[in-house]
């Protein structure tokens, strides 16, 4: 059968992929369009195939929206952030989000063998290969989350053109645009700041007692930031025992006036040598009441910049009020239940490539 150009035209614009793929396709389907469109999604599997060991970490973040009840975040990734500016690769990020939103599937497995909405010929995972040989990079539809509201509304926001996507899930009794507004600034607060958690009441005892070894340790490792008392105590130790060089021996007795300065004058091997010390003489170190008032602060601070509720809110006036606070002052009742944040690549190794050195290698 003759295959014409309106055939390779009609072809391509079914399946986005090249004009000569689209020939050759209908070439060894004798014309036949549909088994011509199975023949590309069976290409775009084997060009799926040869891209599958290289890195996707660029992307894009995209929210997909049912009123103020119903929200689903994707995140799609691809190789490259030229492929995320695509307009081809944007409508299909969002039509992923529009899937999502309408899934009923528990993790990225199920949705990928879901039936696609816009053809239930095809499976999301059919469309991503489809789409792989259509852009000629490796793709992959990473994660997503669908949140419903119970009770309330749900707020959304998109940062960075699709680097970060958030969705917030408010309960209150009053769902009115004072409360809309506060969990749109809630969840720009959430991409700026990144919380981990809600609330401190969601921290488990093992990951704060965790955190409070990795505190312990760190401070003990850097002596020049432990109570004076402490640090003197140690800097006797080194000196006293010699287990300074005679140079650094010197210098401090010479500096020893103004403590602060002197980490400056020292070598790098006397701060080490003070660590040391300070893990040899751990138990004593914890058990004093001072260093545990520094190590309790320095938790203290770190449940603060990991709890939502608890972190300074950012557009706050005086520059001290918290979320939790200022979600009170817009409504008493409003409690945030739920919080999705997902940013592009988080996670994933990113390929650090020099192009030109690409090309080169091509072309030689």
């Amino acid at each position: 059968m003759a295959i014409t150009a309106a055939m390779v035209k009609e072809l391509r614009e079914m399946s986005g992929a090249g004009m000569m793929d689209c020939k050759k396709a209908l070439t060894e389907c004798d014309g036949d369009m549909d088994a011509a469109v199975e023949f590309l999604r069976k290409s775009g599997a084997m060009k799926a195939e040869k891209k599958a060991s290289r890195i996707a970490a660029e992307g894009l973040c995209v929210i997909a929206t049912d009123g103020d009840k119903k929200a689903a975040v994707v995140e799609v990734n691809s190789e490259t952030d030229f492929v995320a500016k695509n307009e081809k690769f944007q409508n299909f990020v969002g039509e992923v989000a529009k899937q999502a939103l309408n899934s009923e599937s528990g993790d990225i497995e199920a949705f990928m063998a879901e039936k696609w909405a816009a053809d239930n010929s095809k499976t999301v995972n059919d469309v991503q290969v489809e789409m792989i040989a259509t852009i000629g990079e490796k793709l992959s539809i990473r994660r997503f989350a669908k949140v419903e509201a119970a009770g309330g509304c749900v707020a959304t926001y998109v940062h960075g053109g699709g680097r970060i996507g958030v969705i917030v899930e408010g309960k209150t009794a009053d769902v009115n645009d004072g409360v809309k507004e506060a969990l749109k600034n809630v969840a720009m607060q959430i991409a700026a700041m990144n919380p981990q958690y809600i609330s401190r009441d969601d921290i488990s005892d093992e990951e704060i007692a965790k955190m409070r070894e990795i505190t312990l340790d760190s401070a003990l490792n850097d002596p020049f930031s432990l109570p004076k008392p402490i640090l003197q105590g140690l800097i006797d130790k080194a000196v006293n025992d010699k287990k300074w060089s005679d140079s650094d021996i010197a210098i401090y007795e010479e500096k020893k006036s103004n403590m602060n300065y002197l980490p400056n004058f020292l070598s790098e091997e006397a701060p080490k040598v003070l660590a040391e010390l300070a893990m040899a003489d751990k138990d004593a170190i914890v058990a004093n009441k001072i260093f545990g008032g520094l190590v309790e602060g320095r938790i203290s601070k770190q449940l603060k910049e990991i709890s939502l509720l608890d972190q300074v809110y950012v557009k706050a006036e005086d520059g001290k009020q918290t979320v939790k606070a200022y979600l009170a002052s817009v409504d008493p009742s409003l409690v945030v239940a739920r919080m999705v944040r997902f940013e592009v690549g988080e996670g994933l190794e990113k390929k650090n490539e020099d192009f030109a050195k690409e090309v080169a290698a091509q072309l030689g």
